[in-house]
């Protein structure tokens, strides 16, 4: 029996990730903010909502399509940006892009990707691309890479907007140091650093080359400046989503960089329907952090979200089985959520309405009166 046989679920994928992965790169891309509150936050919440199913509805055929920033995908789960995939796979973000693009979903390549704008894009023609830019003092090189993801035929830019400032990937522990497989960043500098990528000089290139930290002016400047749609991840306020929105933003993913920056913010499906009500259907809302299940898909749908974006899963799936693995996760993902539509009544995405959950307040609190109302 082959070894993807016996992967049925994305737990399976993430034991057969650390079995493969080298310690130093689980320890990166498991690595969490202070004692990982947010990043345990993130899996438990889904758990306190419930499912109020709906019955006797033909849902023989489920269509699981949705459309994001104006392109049709076939599940609405993405792969947000991560870095360094070099660490799970020699082919990188290039066999993730294959996994997405035989789901025909999207993906978001990030700035510390092993590969550049340009070959992401040729290596995989078919894809839905997406780039995550980070933001420069110099204003000159950010007009060029925008130019560049429109030129590769990118469809939207991402934005960063809850990491105020880089870790530029240094373990505390050990201090700066080279990583033990060849790393590039192409899509950072116009000629890249003649310093080992991790080395104190390079990361000293890095911190001259970033603004830190960003403002809405350069929000504002980056959506002036490109004609492509323009996303703020990292969004937690409900506040801040309306001023994204008075910016012209076109979509917030609601986000808390999967625990990996402050610890201590809600969970991202906590904060969502707050989101939703202050942005009012002026733009396109999404939200990532915790999404293990088709099930979960399904409730962050059901609180608002036009489509899910996943991260460590998507690494677990490269390191497992590269591109294959990558595809198996979306489509577990994909099976899942389909199964969970059909079981609560739901043959297409629109059908999918709020009061589709709740959460398990709604049970607890009358629960407590009743016990309380008992006594006396």
């Amino acid at each position: 029996m082959s070894t993807s046989a016996l992967i049925t679920s994305i737990a399976d994928v993430e034991k057969s990730a650390r079995e493969r992965l080298p310690d130093y790169a689980w320890a990166y891309y498991s690595r969490t903010s202070a004692d990982g509150q947010t990043y345990q936050d993130n899996l438990e919440a889904y758990r306190r909502y419930r499912l109020i199913p709906r019955n006797l509805r033909d849902v023989s055929i489920r269509d699981t399509s949705v459309t994001v920033l104006g392109t049709r995908l076939d599940i609405p789960v993405a792969i947000g940006p991560t870095a360094i995939h070099r660490f799970a796979h020699p082919d990188a973000e290039l066999a993730t892009a294959k996994g997405a693009a035989a789901m025909n979903t999207g993906m978001v390549l990030g700035s510390f990707a092993n590969h550049s704008i340009e070959e992401f894009a040729e290596a995989v023609p078919s894809g839905i691309h997406w780039f995550y830019m980070l933001f420069y003092k110099d204003r000159r090189h950010m007009k060029r890479q925008l130019d560049r993801a429109e030129r590769a035929g990118y469809t939207a830019i991402f934005l960063t907007i809850d990491q105020s400032f880089q870790p530029f990937f240094v373990d505390k522990r050990i201090g700066p140091r080279p990583y033990p497989v060849p790393l590039r960043f192409p899509n950072i500098f116009d000629v890249e650093p003649p310093h080992a990528v991790g080395s104190t000089e390079y990361r000293d290139c890095l911190a001259a080359a970033v603004k830190e930290p960003a403002t809405w002016e350069d929000v504002e400047w980056v959506r002036d400046n490109t004609r492509l749609p323009v996303v703020l991840k990292g969004v937690l306020s409900a506040e801040d989503a309306r001023m994204a929105v008075e910016r012209g933003v076109n979509g917030i993913l609601v986000s808390n960089h999967g625990g990996r920056e402050q610890d201590g913010v809600p969970a991202t499906i906590d904060v969502l329907p707050d989101i939703i009500r202050a942005v009012g259907g002026k733009a396109e809302v999404y939200v990532d952090g915790g999404v293990r299940t088709g099930t979960d898909v399904l409730k962050a749908l059901a609180l608002g979200a036009r489509c899910v974006f996943i991260g460590r899963p998507a690494l677990w799936g490269l390191a497992h089985n590269g591109a294959e693995g990558v595809e198996q996760v979306l489509q577990i993902l994909t099976d899942e959520l389909s199964l969970a539509m059909a079981r609560t009544g739901c043959a297409k995405i629109s059908d999918i309405q709020p009061s589709l959950v709740v959460h398990q307040s709604y049970y607890g609190i009358p629960a407590v009166r009743a016990v309380q109302m008992s006594k006396y």
